[in-house]
């Protein structure tokens, strides 16, 4: 645990408007000391500043389309039989074009199962190769909100509602697979029966056994294609669940003209976790010793945090899947009791912005916590955010 800590402390960021939080670290980015004495300029500070910033750029790819089954099931033909003149005989008779009509119901459910498959495959690739081209816009760079990426998001976004049209179509196809399914117990139970009743003759119970072995031979595809219908939903209702995330992040990206990785809904996993109250009130004693991992300074309109703060979240998630944040709205107590009462109010307002981005980048709701505070050290707005 120590040795976690003691990585997660690395996580805090100085990017835009975020800062470490311990203000003793490093200087903020208005060039003073985070007591508001100015920073000394010495020749290595000026070389380091005056050093070009590489980073390595956060690529966001989506998931590969998933498989699909492809196999065409074929049903075994029917003997046709002969009337042997007895009331068993016609009984066979009747079973057997029961039968016919089960066979014809499952070979329908396959031609719809691969009429939905051949309709799914065709929108996965349109959706894949819509979010392939905006990320490699993103990649290379763009300008925020461009309209030619805002068109081909509302494609993909539109194409991946008919993805979950499909998933749908293959729920109603189950249900009728399984109706067939049963059709052809009570079939075979029926035949079985019928082995008992008297005033048959040998043809009888030969076009039984006949009967009940093309039965059986029917129920195999038809245990194949549930099972084919089953693992192709749970497949597809994966994807599109996983995508829609991927989908609220990568507008965020497009907002931002740059990008971020994969959603943190992909990282945010583990067991579950009980939702907590929308906002609660904190106290400096409460978040005192606890250092926070990112801490965002509302000091000028527009501050660019989104990127640092997914970075941050990222790595810490990636440390403690199952991690919790607490987002703290920090007010500054100076100025008066009306400028501090307006001070709360927009640090409110930052935090509720803070866990918009959140989740936007696909972090669950019930894995964050809301609070506000005041601080006499604080000079301006700002928002912390603890995890645990």
């Amino acid at each position: 645990m120590a040795l976690w800590k003691t990585a997660l402390v690395g996580a805090v960021l100085l990017v835009g408007g975020c800062s470490f939080a311990t203000d003793s670290l490093l200087p903020t980015l208005t060039g003073e000391e985070p007591s508001g004495k100015p920073k000394e300029q010495t020749a290595a500070t000026q070389a380091a500043e005056a050093a070009p910033v590489t980073t390595e750029p956060l690529t966001t790819q989506p998931a590969a389309p998933p498989q699909l089954n492809s196999g065409n099931l074929q049903l075994a033909p029917i003997e046709p039989g002969k009337p042997t003149g007895t009331a068993v005989g016609q009984k066979v008779a009747t079973m057997r074009q029961d039968l016919g009509r089960l066979q014809a119901s499952v070979s329908a459910h396959n031609s719809q199962l691969q009429s939905v498959l051949s309709q799914t495959t065709s929108n996965a690739q349109q959706y894949y190769q819509l979010v392939a081209a905006i990320n490699a816009k993103l990649q290379v760079g763009t300008t925020p909100s461009n309209p030619i990426l805002v068109n081909q998001w509302n494609q993909a976004q539109s194409i991946l509602g008919k993805i979950d049209g499909d998933v749908a179509s293959l729920n109603a196809l189950s249900n009728g697979v399984a109706n067939d399914s049963a059709q052809a117990a009570y079939l075979l139970d029926a035949i079985r029966a019928t082995y008992t009743l008297p005033g048959a003759v040998d043809e009888d119970h030969r076009q039984l056994a006949v009967l009940e072995d093309e039965t059986n031979k029917t129920v195999v595809p038809i245990d194949r294609l549930l099972n084919e219908l089953s693992e192709d939903t749970s497949r597809q209702s994966l994807y599109v669940a996983r995508e829609r995330s991927n989908l609220a992040t990568l507008s965020v990206a497009i907002k931002n003209g740059e990008l971020f990785g994969s959603s943190l809904a992909n990282r945010a996993y583990g067991a579950p976790v009980a939702a907590a109250p929308a906002r609660a009130s904190a106290s400096s004693s409460k978040l005192a010793g606890r250092r926070p991992l990112v801490v965002i300074r509302f000091d000028r309109p527009d501050v660019n945090y989104e990127t640092a703060l997914y970075t941050a979240v990222s790595e810490a998630l990636a440390r403690k899947p199952d991690a919790r944040f607490d987002i703290v709205a920090v007010a500054p107590t100076r100025g008066g009791t009306a400028r501090a009462a307006l001070a709360r109010d927009q640090s409110k307002k930052n935090a509720d912005a803070v866990m918009r981005s959140l989740t936007n980048m696909g972090l669950p709701a019930d894995r964050m916590t809301l609070s506000a505070t005041t601080s006499r050290v604080a000079e301006t707005s700002e928002v912390h955010l603890y995890v645990r």
